[in-house]
């Protein structure tokens, strides 16, 4: 009987350090939570989200460069190094939503967002995950 507490408890310690350490826990809304007040977004919501006509504001954190070669339609570009919550244009009554190549650009700007106390919402698997769920991006500036 002991035996089977313990082992329990370990199988339930190492799901709780799983999910705290993170990464994420999924929710019913496609979007999935993150430690530290920052939620990623699945990019088939995102996309659901934009079709339904929800005001949304998308920050693209990558280069200029990288923004050049395509980003989804409608985002504002605003590199990661220059990024700074105290100066972002409003976002009226948008979700504001970043993204990046793969969501590491995108998680360390969000993270600013968070410590600024704004709410902040990045796309699980950056731009990256959105091109292989077949979602359009703009074509590449000449």
């Amino acid at each position: 009987m002991i035996r089977k507490v313990l082992i329990a408890g370990l199988a339930t310690t190492m799901l709780v350090a799983c999910s705290a350490d993170g990464r994420y826990a999924d929710t019913s809304d496609g979007q999935v939570d993150e430690q530290g007040g920052v939620t990623l977004i699945a990019p088939k919501t995102l996309a659901e989200r934009i079709a339904d006509g929800e005001a949304i504001q998308l920050i693209d954190v990558r280069t200029p460069e990288e923004f050049a070669e395509g980003h989804i339609q409608g985002a504002i570009n605003i590199p990661v190094d220059g990024f700074d919550p105290a100066n972002l244009p409003d976002a009226g009554n948008a979700s504001r939503i970043l993204y990046c190549r793969s969501d590491r650009r995108s998680g360390v700007a969000a993270e600013r967002l968070a410590q600024s106390g704004q709410t902040a919402v990045h796309v699980e698997g950056g731009i990256l995950a959105w091109q292989a769920e077949g979602l359009p991006v703009t074509a590449p500036e000449s």
